[in-house]
């Protein structure tokens, strides 16, 4: 009685989850997270099947369903969702959907109608037991396509460490729990083991619902700045360069613009404190910024060079929707905590549906680096990668502009 009531946990445990996570997954439609809901789905079904088993004992249908759910789909299923939630490349993840497609009709087929020799009881039942080889074939392929997916997917994420180092680590320990539900399936699939392997299937459901949370909500990316830090200075931190060039290596970017927007201000209140250096000028003589009348200011105070970016998308049919989400998600972010983009709108083109054009203005290449780290910027990339077929790049350096004054506030509401 103790396999039977653990087979009705594994069933109920198996659909709750999967009715949790389609729901949670409804909220933003992923591939990946349709791909680890549907291997929740099959695995419920298998394990739905493995209970009259368990109470009446197996026979050839609840065998082969058993098979199919937790040795063939549930793996496939999860390699696949790992493709399509780590790897950037439209090239790779398309020719994994090929693959994909052969090992989930191929070996259905043959699991489906190959013939089964051997005696059937109320344990969870042995696939080598039953099977013949080209069957055992079928599925020895399902389970190394997950194992090589699993495994390529880490090293990608694993050489991002560096760039996006807490974002990389959060993927890869989302990587590592569905390599351990697909072990799990595998395992039990192969080898049975009763009641253990049904304590294993539990095991494999709680992997893949904290995987596919976890895969849901990343976390916000900081920015490596230290490495950005010495990669724009080409210097160790071992250099004398003063206290001040030592902060500015430390926070890359971020503390360069500090650096930079106190060194304008320093030149352009030079003197300012007890008038030092003016003291025979009035105040009222001083121009607006701060300097004597007839006195420049310093040409970095005087202009900043204004960047712009114009991002052409060709979007592929049907996926237009799921890219003017990211955009409004990311637009938002953007005019939220990027005061230095003094302009970031995406377009529609009327005479081309599935064309959008993003138009960036920074205000120097710091803005622009800076904008580029953002994790909602990450983000965006990663979500619009799916939608997106075709991308144009235009660099501009603007030399002069005429705009209303109120034109960035009412393209860019803060």
């Amino acid at each position: 009685m103790v396999e039977v009531g653990l087979a009705f946990v594994c069933a109920l445990v198996a659909w709750s989850a999967s009715a949790a996570l389609i729901a949670r997954g409804a909220r933003r439609p992923r591939l990946f997270a349709a791909a680890w809901g549907a291997s929740a789905v099959v695995l419920g079904i298998a394990l739905s099947a493995a209970f009259p088993g368990a109470l009446l004992g197996f026979n050839e249908a609840t065998f082969r369903i058993l098979q199919i759910g937790i040795g063939h789909l549930g793996p496939l299923l999860i390699g696949w969702g790992a493709v399509e939630y780590a790897v950037g490349s439209a090239r790779a993840r398309f020719g994994t959907r090929l693959v994909v497609t052969t090992l989930g009709v191929v070996p259905l087929v043959v699991l489906t109608m190959d013939r089964l020799r051997g005696r059937f009881d109320n344990d969870y039942p042995v696939m080598r037991e039953h099977y013949d080889t080209i069957p055992a074939l079928a599925l020895a392929l399902v389970h190394v396509f997950a194992a090589v997916a699993l495994v390529a997917c880490a090293i990608v994420v694993a050489r991002r460490l560096r760039d996006q180092p807490r974002l990389s680590r959060h993927e890869l320990s989302v990587l590592a729990l569905m390599g351990l539900a697909v072990l799990l399936e595998v395992v039990v699939s192969r080898f049975g083991l009763g009641i253990l392997g049904q304590l294993l299937m539990l095991g494999a459901l709680a992997a893949l619902w904290v995987g596919f949370l976890r895969a849901v909500d990343p976390p916000r990316e900081r920015p490596n700045r230290r490495a950005r830090g010495r990669s724009r200075s080409g210097r160790g931190r071992g250099d004398e360069r003063g206290d001040d060039a030592a902060d500015d290596e430390e926070d890359g970017v971020w503390g360069r613009r500090r650096r930079r927007d106190r060194d304008e201000y320093d030149d352009d209140y030079d003197g300012y404190d007890g008038y030092d250096g003016y003291d025979d000028e009035p105040y009222d003589d001083r121009d607006a910024r701060g300097a004597p009348a007839g006195r420049q200011a310093p040409a970095s105070s005087r202009q900043q060079r204004i960047l712009g970016v114009i991002t052409i998308y060709t979007l592929a049919d049907g996926r237009a929707d799921a890219f003017d989400e990211a955009a409004d998600e990311v637009v938002d972010q953007v005019a939220r905590n990027e005061p230095d983009t003094l302009l970031f709108a995406c377009h529609t083109v009327p005479s081309a549906p599935l064309q959008r054009i993003v138009y960036a203005i920074y205000r120097d290449e710091l803005a622009m680096e800076e904008h580029e780290q953002q994790p909602h910027v990450l983000e965006f990339g990663r979500r619009s990668t799916a939608a997106v077929v075709a991308t144009n790049v235009i660099e501009l350096s603007l030399a002069g502009a005429s705009a209303t004054d109120n034109l960035a506030s009412m393209l860019m509401p803060r």
